[in-house]
């Protein structure tokens, strides 16, 4: 039984305490002080109101000689100003000033005084001054340094204990920490060799009544010096509107008779206590025991209520990372089993795998799956009969929310005869209508709970009337808790909300995308046929045509027939190199030399190639195949490729993106105008204008041939950052070896195939790869790691890569884009300049692409 402060409506001193109400006994409004100190209460005009009937030992003015007169005419004006500066000090409600060693009478003897509002009222008490010259902030500080090296929370309890046994030296000091249910155990202390030990002991919830732990959230520091010692009345008890004196933050207070009876039944002298206290409510006590009278100095009791404070502010700090720490190892666990749901629904039926996943987040011993009636268990659970039941229940309870408790059995009685396997739940709903759960069960927790003394209470007549009397013995005894599983704590319960939350997102999606999804797969293929039957009809037309045109300028059927077969393999190539990358952009450069290399064989090196490395759609790629071929014939034939010449081929990108292309030939015989226009020269010169709008010129100058097409932007995809020369360098077919050699890449890939694809690929360029999912991922992987280079994937799904390829960009690390949009993505203007990989790409397309970025190896 402890003594506190409730908000009861008692109004005097007289408040009777019964079996009924002692819960709501006035402890605040005791109007007793303890005898070491005595105390004086103020009008707001300064005027004696209240004075303690000891008084007159320590001032030689009894409470008669000084009720009603100013105070100026009792202490001397350096003391009054002194309490009148202290009190400008005061902050909030609950505030107290301390002053050391100063004389209130003249030529009297010097107090250490406090002074504090109670209501209107000005309280000052004051004790003999101890002269103790501690300096209370230096002797904290050397606490709180030694108590910062804890390196484990019970390691951090303990040394608390210590330092406070060692700063006020009782025989005990207890950390006394108060569970749910409002019983509490003693989880640190610190004793006087000889005396038995109170640690792992429980206590009811009635030890500390609930205005007992009302007044411990007010004054944190309570002291009570001499257990055997008689309190001294504050007189009058009651002002003149018949309402007495609240003392809930008076330090010479004294305490309930019952708490009273309580200690001596312990055999304690003294007692002392400092909260506990974080986030704004009582975690729990440093509770002191002495077995003989004591009472600290007041330097010590300053210094240990500063101590208590800066204590609550490092344990809130501890358990807040240690929050912090587990809620963070829970996303992750989260984030991998959202995402492997998101890919495989089906997943989330299968409780075995379910419980691997979440027991490394939330602790349980048993997991049930309810989705659409099926039922799915794993672990330590009820049977399906029973666990229909339970999602009956839950069905009635839980409104759509994650719900849990710690006794099943209160809910479902039936649940009793399986609480050995499942006495308390945590169900996590995962859908609206009908509703269905994920739920995660502990067994029973068959705890031995070593109570200090049993918790009935007889009642008895004792010394304070019929009331319950407290425990005269503290005999340990087991009391086994049966049908109660370990609660679910509140980290957990957020983990599950955030998990809930996540999770129905997922599911919703699912279900909602999946209409969706087969109607968009049925347009699809009708779209596919569409286009199929398009595409062939347009490759019959144009085999049709090139048969037609080419039969006309034929001079012989050998001739027609290597004419047609000649451009038959031109089209053909072209559809090679850009169904290779499933139809995607072509270069510029290869569509060149592979039509070069083909006709021309050994004498494809007198094709000189100048130019950026362009990336056409594959539409103009096919038209221009066809172009360059016919180009390419009448110079073998006719031109500069005939005899012993040169065809230089020169492209540039003007300013509004357009492909300007240059063809000109020198070396060869002397060039004269056809006189009839065949199918190549009609090629030549309509197609580019017809097919893809752009323009075409041909000029037969004497020297040679020279023409000029203008291919409009559209059809130009983009311009990788290195340029190609036929007469400099010969184009790169294969990876440099060791290019990435000793540098760490970061591989950002939502799709798991093509991230073990492009791991392979830069491994085998030497570097050393580590992959991210999502921004998320990539995030946390940058600042874990260094991160030399990057291949960031532009779509991530929900998201893109733009956040990370940012972050990068403030790090200053290189970095190239890989999408499969092709000409359909649009970079913002400040990654313009990012080189673009289409997907799929190679090694050897990679190394192309960051050669360039990072440049050669040494």
């Amino acid at each position: 039984m402890a003594e506190g402060d409730p908000g009861d409506k008692a109004t005097g001193p007289d408040f009777a305490v019964d079996l009924g109400n002692c819960d709501r006994e006035p402890i605040h409004i005791l109007g007793t002080v303890q005898p070491f100190g005595f105390l004086i209460a103020l009008t707001a005009d300064w005027l004696v109101a209240r004075a303690s009937a000891n008084s007159a030992h320590f001032i030689g003015l009894s409470p008669d000689d000084m009720l009603g007169r100013p105070i100026a005419d009792i202490f001397e004006t350096d003391a009054i100003h002194a309490l009148r500066n202290r009190i400008t000090l005061l902050r909030g409600p609950d505030s107290v000033e301390r002053l050391f060693s100063i004389s209130l009478i003249k030529d009297g003897p010097e107090f250490d005084v406090a002074v504090h509002f109670s209501g209107q009222s000005v309280i000052v008490e004051a004790e003999p001054a101890s002269h103790d010259e501690m300096e209370a902030s230096s002797t904290v500080r050397s606490m709180v340094s030694r108590l910062a090296q804890a390196e484990t929370m019970s390691a951090f309890l303990r040394d608390g204990a210590r330092q406070v046994r060692a700063l006020t030296g009782f025989d005990r000091v207890m950390v006394y920490r108060f569970a749910d249910g409002g019983d509490g155990e003693v989880v640190a202390e610190a004793l006087r060799p000889g005396i038995e030990s109170f640690f792992g002991l429980h206590y009811p919830a009635s030890d500390i009544p609930s205005q007992a732990r009302a007044l411990y959230l007010r004054n944190i520091f309570r002291i009570i010096a001499d257990v055997q010692a008689d309190p001294v009345p504050v007189m009058p008890a009651l002002d003149p509107h018949g309402a007495a004196l609240d003392m809930s933050l008076c330090l010479t207070r004294a305490v309930s008779p019952i708490h009273i009876e309580y200690l001596r039944n312990m055999g304690v002298g003294a007692s002392l206590s400092i909260s506990i206290i974080v986030g704004g409510k009582l975690w729990g006590l440093f509770a002191c025991h002495h077995y003989a009278p004591r009472l600290p100095t007041f330097a010590q009791r300053s210094a240990a209520e500063l101590f208590g404070q800066i204590f609550s502010m490092m344990l809130e700090s501890r358990e807040r990372a240690e929050t912090a720490h587990y809620e963070g190892m829970a996303r992750q666990v989260a984030d991998r089993l959202l995402s492997a749901v998101a890919q495989d629904h089906e997943l989330l039926s299968n409780a075995r795998w379910l419980g691997d996943i979440m027991f490394d987040t939330i602790p349980a011993d048993g997991v049930g799956v309810y989705i659409d009636g099926h039922i799915s268990l794993s672990g330590l659970t009820p049977d399906e009969t029973a666990f229909a039941a339970i999602v009956s229940m839950l069905n009635r309870t839980a409104a759509s929310q994650i719900f849990t408790t710690d006794n099943l059995t209160r809910l479902i009685p039936d649940a009793a005869r399986h609480a050995d396997r499942a006495a308390g739940l945590l169900a996590i709903p995962i859908s609206r209508r009908p509703r269905d759960y994920v739920v995660l069960f502990r067994a029973e927790q068959l705890r031995s709970v070593r109570w200090a003394g049993k918790q009935e209470k007889h009642i008895e007549y004792g010394p304070n009337g019929p009331r319950l009397t407290p425990r005269k013995s503290f005999e340990e005894w087991s009391e086994l808790v049966k049908g109660t599983a370990r609660p679910f704590a509140p980290a957990e319960l957020r983990v599950a909300e955030a998990m809930r939350t996540a999770l129905l997102e997922v599911i919703l999606r699912l279900s909602d995308s999946a209409d969706a999804e087969r109607q968009r797969a049925n347009e699809k293929q009708e779209l596919l046929i569409a286009e199929l039957n398009h595409r062939v009809r347009n490759i019959l037309s144009l085999i049709r045509g090139l048969i037609s045109q080419t039969r006309e300028s034929a001079q012989s059927v050998d001739d027609f027939i290597g004419t047609l077969e000649s451009r038959v393999h031109a089209l053909a190539r072209a559809h090679d190199q850009i169904t290779a990358d499933r139809w995607s952009p072509a270069r510029l450069i290869d569509l060149i030399e592979v039509e070069a290399g083909a006709y021309l064989a050994e004498r494809s090196d007198r094709v000189r190639l100048t130019g950026p490395n362009v990336l056409l759609t594959p539409g103009c790629f096919t038209v221009l195949a066809l172009v360059i071929h016919e180009m390419l014939t009448n110079a073998a034939k006719y031109g500069a490729l005939s005899d012993g010449g040169i065809v230089a081929i020169d492209w540039r990108v003007d300013e509004d993106g357009s492909l300007l292309i240059d063809w000109t030939e020198s070396g060869g015989p002397p060039v004269v105008a056809p006189t009839r226009r065949g199918f190549g020269s009609t090629v030549i010169e309509r197609s580019i204008p017809y097919d893809l709008g752009g323009n075409a010129e041909i000029h037969y100058r004497l020297a040679g041939i020279e023409a000029h097409f203008c291919i409009p932007s559209r059809h130009v995809v983009s311009v990788l950052p290195d340029s190609v020369g036929r007469d400099r360098a010969a184009p790169v077919v294969a990876a440099t070896p060791g290019l990435l050699r000793n540098r760490h890449v970061l591989l950002v890939e939502d799709n798991m195939i093509i991230a073990m694809d492009g791991e392979d690929a830069l491994r085998d360029l030497g570097a050393e790869v580590f992959t991210a999912a999502s921004v998320g991922r990539a995030r946390e992987a940058i600042a874990l790691q260094p991160v030399d280079l990057a291949v960031l994937d532009f779509n991530l799904g929900h998201e893109n890569s733009l956040p990370i390829a940012d972050l990068l960009v403030e790090r200053g690390v290189p970095f190239i884009f890989a999408t499969g949009y092709g000409d359909g993505l649009e970079l913002p203007p400040r990654f313009q300049h990012v080189t673009l990989v289409k997907k799929p790409y190679s090694g050897a397309t990679l190394a192309q692409a960051l050669e360039p970025v990072i440049g050669k190896p040494d």
